[in-house]
């Protein structure tokens, strides 16, 4: 049984808990809020009655094993290192943290505590996305990625009217790449690795966060075009183009349906089912990993999560995009 502790009384911690529900080895011992009463509702909610306000006292709790951390970016880097300071194991949400060279000693602290620390990015462990990954050799020579995730915020509305929401704001490391882009960029990277080079446009808004942006990225036989989106909508799919043909993915995010179009008209209904939570697989994951002593996993590696911020970072700098973090 791995106790956990999380951090983050929202919606996405409200998934999470949902989703290990249908692990037998997990067991949600404490909450971690800025203030009692939220933490206090959020913990009634889930059936649990720890409740911490300080974080020193969380982290050092003797209650929990592993915490699972959905804080504001900007947040990420500094509580994931003392919680593993603390010898606590890790599952923080993505984006991993606010630049690379945060990432970088993130990997430091978990190297030198021994504990696993993992990006919580869930569809490369869903069985789509390895539905994906078992029938690239079917259409050959990969000449093109192309991923699309773009999705219109209810935040900028809000945004619009003059009230600027958290997911605007740079101080807490967001805008359309942090949040969509991201899901994007990681899939790429566990498939075909770092990119030679990056070349991005977008546009920025008046916080100073992107709202949406292309990419394109080269290697050395294919290239990868990516579009992501807070301030549109777009219903077309993501695609991976080879000499035979193509897989066409509907959401990149959350791959249910997946299709292998051969060159010529043919095609192949090739989706997985989901059987539990989008969450689930992530989690069951990251409790593995701890259960036999790994310290870090073969997907969402710290290399991997590294390279993908390195995309970002590089992004950002060519929209003009800096967060407060940067500079420290």
């Amino acid at each position: 049984m791995i106790r956990f502790g999380v951090i983050g009384t929202n919606w996405i911690t409200d998934a999470f808990l949902r989703a290990a529900g249908d692990l037998e080895e997990f067991k949600l011992n404490a909450v971690y809020s800025r203030t009692e009463e939220k933490g206090r509702e959020f913990a009634g909610k889930h059936g649990v009655s720890t409740v911490y306000t300080d974080f020193n006292e969380f982290a050092s709790s003797d209650l929990i094993d592993a915490v699972y951390v959905a804080s504001p970016n900007s947040f990420h880097a500094w509580q994931v290192i003392e919680l593993m300071n603390h010898g606590k194991h890790v599952l923080c949400e993505k984006p991993l943290a606010s630049n690379a060279d945060e990432i970088k000693e993130m990997i430091e602290s978990a190297k030198a505590n021994n504990v696993v620390m993992m990006e919580a990015m869930k569809s490369t462990f869903l069985p789509g996305f390895k539905a994906v990954r078992d029938h690239l050799s079917e259409i050959e020579t990969i000449r093109r990625y192309v991923g699309n995730y773009c999705q219109y915020s209810s935040r900028y509305d809000a945004y619009k009217g003059g009230t600027i929401l958290n997911a605007f704001k740079p101080e807490f490391s967001n805008g359309a790449l942090m949040d969509l882009g991201t899901y994007c960029i990681y899939p790429l990277v566990v498939l075909f690795g770092r990119p030679k080079s990056v070349k991005a446009s977008g546009i920025k808004l008046e916080t100073g966060v992107d709202g949406e942006g292309s990419i394109l990225l080269t290697y050395d036989t294919m290239e990868a075009v990516i579009t992501y989106s807070k301030i549109t909508d777009s219903s077309l799919p993501s695609e991976i183009q080879g000499e035979k043909g193509s897989i066409v993915i509907d959401r990149i995010h959350t791959p249910e349906k997946v299709e292998l179009r051969y060159r010529g008209g043919d095609s192949r209904d090739i989706s997985v089912s989901l059987e539990h939570e989008p969450m689930y697989y992530e989690t069951k994951e990251f409790i593995s990993l701890i259960q036999q002593g790994k310290l870090e996993s073969d997907i969402n590696s710290h290399d991997n999560s590294l390279a993908v911020m390195e995309i970002m970072d590089e992004v950002r700098s060519q929209l003009g995009v800096v967060y407060p973090n940067d500079r420290k």
